[in-house]
């Protein structure tokens, strides 16, 4: 996984089960409040994203399927 998160400026490659993350070129660490928002906030938006992209690409191969 890579995420980019712009406040932090900073890119999440890891996160484990216990909520550490590590950020590329770091170690293992537990994320302020702060770092956590930011983080979930980079997550969100790339999520809705990723769900248009499907819906475009998914109703593009709908309609180029013959009849």
């Amino acid at each position: 996984m890579k995420l980019y998160v712009e406040p932090m400026d900073a890119v999440v490659v890891e996160c484990g089960a216990d909520g550490r993350v590590r950020l590329e070129g770091e170690d293992w660490s537990e994320p302020t409040l702060q770092e956590r928002r930011a983080i979930i906030y980079a997550a969100r938006k790339e999520v809705e994203s990723l769900t248009e992209l499907l819906e475009v690409l998914e109703g593009d191969a709908r309609n180029r399927l013959p009849s």
